[in-house]
């Protein structure tokens, strides 16, 4: 009788955990890299001008009042625009059609970064919130400022 080699063994169960365990590995970055790569951070105006220097070209989610006079539309669909809060104000050029309910006094949350090693913020997303539930839901924060400069 000859021998026959086995199939099977330690080395092929070595080998299977080896690749079940490569494969776990590779899972977990992707979800990791999908999660982080996904996150947007929220600053308020005068955080983001407090923390420009680390927040680098990042893009965030930034809140604050639209300033009267500031808002000049530049195309069809861009508008320039400031923001302010807590004494601090940013220059936004935002490309894409702004929300029917945009205007100044508001409070708004721009999504984008800022421009090199300027000031000036670039965003590609407008978001209004109605300011009697906004402001309702949080207090303290952004207020509607009416046109001689009192909040309300």
């Amino acid at each position: 009788m000859s021998a026959t080699p086995r199939r099977g063994g330690a080395g092929s169960s070595r080998r299977l955990a080896v690749a079940g365990l490569v494969i776990v590995l590779a899972l977990g970055f992707l979800v990791y890299k999908g999660l982080t790569s996904a996150i947007v951070f929220f600053k308020t105006t005068n955080e983001a001008i407090a923390q420009r220097a680390t927040l680098g070209n990042a893009t965030f989610q930034l809140e604050g009042t639209v300033v009267y006079g500031s808002v000049h539309r530049l195309r069809t669909t861009e508008v320039s625009f400031a923001i302010s809060q807590g004494g601090a104000t940013i220059h936004v050029d935002n490309t894409g059609d702004p929300p029917e309910m945009f205007r100044p006094g508001l409070p708004v949350v721009v999504v984008g970064h800022f421009v090199g090693n300027s000031d000036g913020f670039a965003s590609d997303q407008i978001m209004v919130k109605h300011s009697q539930q906004y402001i309702a839901a949080h207090p303290g924060r952004v207020k509607v400022v009416s046109k001689s400069g009192k909040r309300t």
